[in-house]
């Protein structure tokens, strides 16, 4: 940020906004920027505390700033309460900052002030009351930070003019809302926004007189309460609904008409009733309730507009009706955690647009079909597991060119695992096709995957070795996420898979990106594990437990850096445990047991902490945690044996370090003088004029005693 910018005593209007500027905003000379109307540094990369700048701008007598606007930067430090001083000020955006602290209450004196935007932050504390002094005020932003204490009628009273309420706290029910019974503000919104905060028990009924209500978001309210009539009747000027993660109880109304590209978002509550045909929804997620009956086959025409549609984990029942492959603007579906059944693909035609879909924790019978890939040209996304879905897999099914995740465990899949072409396989992330019938051999094609990081075959009837070309899978070796969900499915999907890691099935969500993983377990593989896998330098987790495989485990593992989890039980593995296994020290989850292990158990590190049950079942294994320790020679001869060799070699010893002792003195005392003459010049150029003093003074000691010998000489002679 250049510093002449702001000597310019003239300045009216300053806008850099998104000009990539970064480094912390240059000291502000007090009474400089008097006339200055405008500052918009927004978008920007800009650090430091905006103390000094708020400070500078305060000391004009009549200041004439208007808006200040430096969003979207990264500035950190307190609210500086000079900023109360600017009594012109109208707009005040810091949101998207990392500020911190409480908002000062000399807020309050700004008497113009017709939006405050202070969201995205990390400030903290009780709001001020002064704040229901900005009576001009029409946004009031103060969304995902961490509040706390109450907000009452005061905080209100006067913002006869708001029309935006924005408000949420990182830590959930801190926040807590108090309002008389009766209340009415003297505010008309037309957006409300909040979040983490509790605003119940009671749905808020002075919402009912806010006639230009467009936009409702009270989620994480802790609302228990009914479902007010009053809010279906205004459903046709909403466009935003969003009452998600209450206890909200009620039947939903089957038809209803809300307004155009409506979001409505009713997920984790107590909602009953059937399936709703609601027109003009763009979103829709009623998942998490106790709605039930069947999937309506009207659902194409009654419910067009349909872009994201989310009512898994609920009690419906019957086929999926192929007018659901009708709606063509679809983009995700999940239908998930249901009690749906029939032919998974019955009567589908093309869906152009759809990405994920979600059809996971049904009873879905049926094959998967060739044509699968050009039914759905845009899939990205494929979770169908726990179904009873049957049959081969054709490998003409595998062409989709964009799918990252197929998730089909769970079902009564047999046959080889097929080919897939380079293009589809090269964009494939994740892999699990677990707890089927699957048999033959593991496909090497796998191994010439750019991006596979979950490869899930566990508890089929594979054999043949593991093999070793899966060292080269390249996903393996790279802690970079090859595929997140796009930010406009985040609100609705987590995109959750359960992997079987740490011995118990977790479910992952956001963090699946970043987990690399290969569980072949429970199959009948055999051979020897190939040390080529020691390659995978960013794998997470190895399950390869409840097989046949032979031979030791490699002695080249401990290249596993950042292995977490390893499992190698109900093997026929031999040989003894690497010691150098003791420097992987991100594995906290170890299974090594009933296996022909032999030896002692590594002691470095975290071994001696594992579970004694991660080594049972091999009676070789001694050392801890076992309460098997490792034997030693005893006996007399033992002992007599030891002590000669113990007195020879105190000999032995003596004499060497009598020796090294006089090496180490002279180096020590040569090097302590010459090292320091050689290095430091200063020195040796002292430590030479002084010899040469010396030797003057000895040459002139010893002329003078031999004149004196000579005098005495010549006397007595």
């Amino acid at each position: 940020m250049p510093q002449w910018v702001f000597n310019i005593a003239t300045l009216l209007e300053l806008t850099l906004t998104g000009s990539e500027l970064k480094g912390s905003i240059p000291a502000v000379a007090e009474g400089v920027l008097c006339k200055l109307q405008k500052i918009d540094l927004s978008f920007n990369n800009l650090t430091g505390n905006i103390r000094e700048l708020a400070v500078g701008l305060s000391g004009c007598n009549n200041s004439s700033l208007e808006e200040l606007d430096l969003s979207a930067n990264k500035f950190n430090g307190p609210l500086p309460d000079s900023l109360g001083l600017h009594r012109y000020l109208r707009v005040l955006r810091l949101s998207d900052n990392s500020l911190w602290g409480p908002i000062p209450s000399s807020l309050g004196n700004l008497s113009r002030l017709v939006e405050l935007n202070l969201s995205f932050n990390k400030m903290n504390g009780t709001i001020p009351e002064s704040i229901g002094q900005l009576s001009k005020l029409t946004t009031l932003g103060l969304y995902s930070n961490s509040w706390e204490g109450l907000v009452t009628e005061n905080h209100l009273r006067n913002l006869k003019q708001l029309e935006n309420l924005d408000l949420s706290s990182y830590r959930a029910s801190s926040l807590k809302f108090r309002f008389t019974h009766g209340w009415v503000p003297v505010f008309n919104l037309s957006s409300i926004k909040i979040k983490n905060c509790q605003l119940g028990p009671e749905f808020p009924k002075w919402l009912k007189n806010q006639k230009k209500l467009s936009s409702m978001t009270l989620s994480g309210a802790a609302i228990s309460d009914t479902m007010p009539d009053w809010l279906w009747e205004m459903s046709q000027q909403l466009w935003t609904v969003d009452l998600s993660e209450n206890q909200i109880v009620g039947k939903l109304p089957r038809f209803l008409d809300f307004g155009s590209q409506a979001i409505v978002n009713l997920a984790s509550n107590r909602l009953e009733g059937s399936f709703p045909l609601w027109s003009n929804v763009n979103q829709l997620s009623l998942k998490n309730n106790l709605l039930s009956g069947p999937v309506p086959a009207n659902v194409d025409r009654r419910m067009s507009a349909l872009k994201y549609l989310d009512v898994s984990s609920n009690s419906l029942i019957g086929d999926l009706p192929s007018s659901v492959s009708r709606l063509k603007n679809l983009v995700y579906l999940d239908l998930s955690s249901n009690a749906l059944s029939g032919d998974i693909y019955a009567g589908w035609t093309v869906m152009p647009k759809l990405k994920i879909l979600d059809l996971s924790k049904n009873n879905f019978s049926g094959h998967i079909p060739c044509q699968m890939c050009s039914l759905l040209p845009s899939l990205e996304w494929l979770k169908l597991s726990t179904n009873s879905i049957s049959g081969e897999l054709p490998s003409c099914s595998l062409n989709c060119t964009r799918l990252y995740t197929l998730d089909l465990g769970k079902n009564r899949l047999h046959g080889i695992i097929p080919q897939w072409t380079e293009e589809s396989l090269n964009s494939l992330s994740e892999l699990i096709l677990r707890s089927n019938s699957f048999s033959g051999r593991i496909p090497e094609q796998l191994c010439n995957s750019l991006n596979l990081h979950v490869l899930d075959l566990a508890n089929n009837d594979l054999f043949g070795s593991i093999p070793r070309c899966l060292g080269n899978m390249a996903g393996m070796k790279s802690s970079e996420p090859y595929y997140e969900l796009p930010p406009e499915f985040r609100s609705f999907y987590s995109g959750s898979i359960e992997l079987n890691m740490k011995g118990r099935s977790m479910e992952y969500n956001e963090l699946i990106p970043l987990v690399n993983m290969i569980d072949l377990s429970i199959n009948n593989l055999s051979g020897e594990i190939p040390p080529e896998i020691s390659n995978l330098s960013t794998l997470k987790a190895l399950i390869l437990s409840n097989n046949q495989l032979t031979g030791s485990i490699p002695s080249n593992i401990s290249g596993l850096k950042q292995l977490e989890t390893l499992d190698l039980s109900f093997n026929r593995l031999s040989g003894q445990i690497p010691p150098s296994m003791s420097s992987m020290t991100f594995l906290n989850s170890l299974n090594l047991s009933y296996n022909n292990l032999d030896g002692e158990i590594p002691t470095g590190n975290q071994f001696p902490t594992f579970n004694p049950s991660s080594f049972e079942g091999n009676p070789g294994l001694c050392g801890l945690p076992l309460s098997q320790g490792c034997s030693t020679p005893t006996g007399q001869d033992v002992q007599d044996h030891e002590g000669e060799d113990k007195g020879n070699e105190e000999g032995d010893h003596g004499e060497v370090w009598f020796y090294v002792s006089i090496a180490l003195g002279f180096l020590v005392g040569f090097w302590s003088v010459c090292g320091t003459l050689v290095i430091k010049k200063s020195w040796r150029q002292a430590y030479f004029r002084f010899n040469d003093k010396m030797k003057d003074k000895l040459y002139l000691v010893v002329q003078l005693n031999t004149a004196r010998l000579r005098r005495k000489l010549e006397n007595r002679t």
